[in-house]
């Protein structure tokens, strides 16, 4: 097997958000891992996808007639094999070698949790010279976030010379939609404990006693699917769409005042940026969120809930309350938005069409 595109994209993992994306980024083929639980398959049509293992993929992009490889972030563990292997298949490539890119959205460093057990400790030496290798073999990196920048910065050595730009994963602004917001609240994506589900359900009756004529729809699954089922069947004021198609995702959010997404912490992970905070200010929501997500400086700036991720119930209700009595603030919150997507405006910026990108909040260094 051959690729077609002159461009390919390395992902461990492919979901739906991927799929819709693509046919708005640089053409390019994708190659992957594994697909996760959401992947669409009528979305897929049209596009180049390759399934392969680490190693099938390195000698497919070997093969493969490349101007331009864009990989998984270097800082992301489970893709860094694959990766590193990619890395080093092309630079044997029949041609020159392709531009190596990068975007990085990544709110933590693998490397900085407690000191852990002697085997891993072992696998942590692995993964930075893993990282280390493709770091300094990238020649272009894209940081959707401030704070990934840092975290970069601070735990890979510096790369003199290498082109990189700051460009915040915004979505673009776009007209308000043509609807009446009800004083509702959204919990959109994953039931699981470090999305602040738990948090939630706990901070909501006291959102209730402040605002009785509130409403609180919970959007998604998860392990937690059955705490979100007992909690809708207690609560009037509460409704739950299991696993909801895009289509109602997009027209529920356009219906509501607040999107909230309490992101917790743990030890092994931090939200990046959170794809439904995105999903929330491009349908004009205020965000109610922790100061976990990347996005936490920009939406506390723009008059967004944003509470320590220490909070408890009580502060998280309070948020959520304020955002509520701020009322419908969609158009201003629509119109602090950057005129193109952050996402499609980091690609251009890789794959080289630096013009196209120019003014999107990107800036060098």
């Amino acid at each position: 097997m051959r690729l077609i595109s002159r461009r390919a994209r390395l992902y461990e993992s492919i979901r739906t958000a991927h799929l819709e994306r693509a046919r708005e980024l640089v053409p390019a083929a994708i190659v992957y891992r594994v697909r996760r639980y959401d992947f669409d398959e009528s979305l897929a049509a049209g596009l180049e996808l390759v399934q392969a293992n680490p190693l099938a993929a390195a000698l497919l992009l070997r093969r493969a007639r490349l101007d331009a490889l864009e990989i998984n972030e270097p800082l992301m563990a489970s893709s860094l094999p694959a990766s590193a292997l990619a890395v080093f298949a092309v630079r044997f490539a029949r041609r020159s070698r392709p531009r190596i890119v990068t975007y990085v959205i990544g709110n933590a460093s693998p490397f900085s949790a407690p000191s852990p057990s002697l085997k891993r400790r072992a696998r942590w030496a692995v993964e930075r010279m893993l990282a280390s290798y493709v770091w300094k073999r990238t020649d272009a990196v894209a940081y959707g976030t401030p704070g990934a920048r840092d975290v970069y910065r601070d735990a890979l050595p510096p790369r003199p010379g290498v082109r990189e730009t700051l460009i915040p994963a915004l979505p673009a602004r776009s007209a308000p939609p043509e609807t009446d917001r009800a004083l509702r609240v959204v919990f959109l994506g994953a039931f699981v404990a470090r999305k602040g589900l738990p948090l939630l359900i706990d901070a909501w009756p006291e959102v209730l006693r402040a605002r009785p004529e509130a409403t609180l729809s919970l959007l998604g699954k998860g392990v937690l699917l059955d705490d979100a089922r007992r909690f809708a069947h207690a609560h009037d004021s509460v409704d739950l769409v299991e696993d909801p198609p895009r289509g109602v995702i997009r027209e529920t959010l356009a219906r509501s005042l607040v999107l909230v997404l309490p992101s917790q912490a743990s030890p092994t992970w931090r939200e990046q940026v959170g794809l439904p905070i995105v999903e929330g200010l491009e349908q004009g929501c205020a965000i109610v969120t922790t100061t976990e997500t990347g996005l936490a400086p920009w939406l506390a700036d723009h008059g967004h809930g944003v509470v320590p991720v220490a909070s408890d119930a009580s502060a998280l209700a309070q948020a959520i309350i304020n955002q509520l009595d701020a009322g419908d603030r969609s158009e201003l919150i629509l119109a602090s938005l950057p005129s193109q997507d952050g996402r499609l405006a980091a690609d251009a910026w890789m794959f080289g069409d630096i013009a196209s990108a120019s003014g999107m909040g990107g800036s060098d260094g």
